[in-house]
């Protein structure tokens, strides 16, 4: 018998060797892609939330250098990936973000200063998960893939229409676990979207030690999923790409791998050293591929947007940070029954009594 999922499915198409690409780096458009451009609207509110984005990603690495946060993966030169990744997605909709995908966070509406608690070190995830359909920030690569799957899948076993965003590094490839989802995603045949933003560096692995495929989205064959490679430094690109993949995964078209091409600016986190493993120059030819620069001189040439319009972004990405280093500047008052909170649904009585014992061991300290 033949279960409702199954289907008879054609060969997806290979992925292009060269990445798709809507806006070119001076900042005109690009045609030929088959795809849609965004709308006027919607390319403004990206490039507010890529302004935004970069502006809280540089005070978390302030706040980092000042001992406030225990460790920060930036996002300096991913924001086209992940705002136009996330601006994509439906209100139903999941997003599982990983340990560099603050920026995306915010963009969902995640509270910014509840998306830096884990890195901050108080609690695994800072963010009420089913509010804002983002699930906890991963810190273990391509772990968040699998558990998009079951989610998608449970969903749709409930009638629900619900599809996902597995956002992973070029380095979470590599991994089993990137394997096993991808695998299940296909032959369950769930709406998942695995967005690759490949920058280039697995911390210190480029990613020719990675893999011999023309490109990540060519992994996409071997599971029988459709595969795409897009410029991951334009946000047109990148939304339009995604847009379409969630589309086709709703109705039925199969999962998706997306490889977005973009690069890491900064550190793997405030912890590395990457002059050790590559050069000034590498660095400084993708600085003036930047993601933000790109689409603003696009809608400046379209009259989309202005001195005073930038402005006006401006201000608000530096209100924001202003919010984010004053509810951060003091030390939190831990509280030490929050140790056996969320252990169990329903506490145990071993639980309850080792919070006991606790609690008067610091009454009498």
């Amino acid at each position: 018998m033949k279960r409702s999922d199954d289907r008879p499915r054609s060969a997806p198409p290979l992925p292009t060797a060269e990445p798709i690409r809507l806006v070119d780096p001076r900042g005109g458009r690009v045609g030929g892609s088959g795809l849609p451009a965004p709308a006027p609207d919607t390319l403004l509110a990206m490039l507010r939330a890529m302004v935004v984005g970069r502006r809280f990603d540089r005070q978390a690495g302030a706040l980092t250098r000042q001992g406030r946060l225990a460790v920060y993966p930036s996002s300096h030169g991913q924001e086209a990936c992940q705002v136009g990744g996330v601006l994509a997605l439906a209100e139903d909709d999941w997003l599982f973000p990983t340990y560099r995908d603050c920026v995306a966070l915010v963009t969902r509406g995640v509270d910014p200063v509840e998306v830096l608690t884990l890195l901050r070190g108080d609690w695994h995830s800072g963010y009420d998960p089913d509010r804002h359909r983002c699930a906890p920030q991963c810190t273990p690569l391509a772990t968040n893939a699998s558990h998009a799957v079951g989610l998608t899948y449970a969903a749709r076993r409930k009638g629900r229409d619900t599809a996902a965003l597995v956002l992973m590094g070029d380095g979470a490839t590599s991994e089993g676990d990137a394997h096993e989802a991808y695998n299940f995603a296909a032959v369950w045949n769930t709406p998942v979207v695995f967005l690759i933003q490949n920058n280039q560096w697995a911390i210190s692995v480029p990613v020719h030690r990675q893999t011999a495929a023309p490109t990540l989205a060519h992994k996409a064959i071997g599971y029988g999923m459709r595969g795409y490679h897009v410029d991951g430094n334009d946000a047109a690109a990148v939304h339009a790409v995604v847009s379409r993949a969630l589309a086709e995964a709703r109705a039925g078209g199969g999962p998706a791998i997306i490889e977005a091409q973009t690069y890491r600016i900064d550190p793997h986190t405030n912890a590395d050293a990457p002059q050790r493993y590559r050069d000034d120059a590498e660095v400084e030819a993708w600085r003036r591929r930047d993601p933000i620069a790109r689409l603003e001189a696009l809608l400046r040439a379209e009259g989309v947007v202005d001195d005073a319009g930038m402005r006006r972004i401006e201000d608000a990405a530096e209100e924001l940070a202003a919010r984010v280093r004053e509810r951060l500047s003091g030390d939190p008052e831990p509280d030490p029954a929050e140790l056996f909170a969320h252990v169990y649904a329903a506490p145990t009585a071993q639980l309850a009594r080792q919070r006991r014992e606790l609690l008067d061991e610091t009454r009498e300290g």
